[in-house]
């Protein structure tokens, strides 16, 4: 794993070019700072988390499904698992499941497959995040599977604006 320096968020930072230059843009003009790590490649939440030496509990991993004929966001800690009763109780429909990949990849169009950011709103997006994600800091993919960001938690919820709610097993 090769760690970064924390990086401000005001515009004019120069860096190295990543994937998600949608969310990267959002934070630096937002002013909110971030870090970012570079880690072989992993492609589930649990192998990104065990690759930054981090909990799962502190990883955000978006899961996103169709309910009602429209894409919806949720946003877990990687240790858990999302409970679509859970869901459907929150939405009020029975009409939930998990979205196939080639319904929701040509929408996150700066990310490789998989390695979505849990930011909805930046792409048109209702966002959900379980009530679990509670640690001081949130690490999530940059839209790629070698890199990660990381920014306080509270600035998460505070740019993104989800819904909260208890979404797992």
């Amino acid at each position: 794993m090769q760690e970064q320096e924390w990086r401000p968020g005001i515009k004019g930072v120069i860096g190295v070019e990543l994937e998600a230059h949608r969310v990267r843009k959002y934070l630096i003009s937002h002013g909110v700072g971030y870090k970012t790590e570079h880690h072989p490649p992993a492609y589930t939440a649990q192998e990104v988390a065990a690759a930054e030496h981090i909990p799962g509990r502190s990883f955000a991993k978006p899961v996103i499904v169709y309910a009602d004929g429209r894409l919806i966001m949720t946003v877990l800690p990687a240790n858990r698992l999302l409970d679509l009763d859970k869901l459907k109780a929150v939405l009020g429909t029975d009409d939930v499941r998990l979205a196939r990949e080639e319904e929701f990849a040509p929408i996150f169009d700066d990310c490789e497959r998989g390695a979505e950011p849990p930011f909805g709103n930046l792409y048109g997006i209702p966002t959900i995040v379980d009530v679990d994600l509670t640690t001081d800091e949130v690490t999530f993919n940059a839209g790629s599977h070698t890199e990660t960001m990381k920014i306080s938690t509270i600035e998460y919820l505070g740019l993104v604006h989800p819904e909260t709610a208890d979404l797992a097993l």
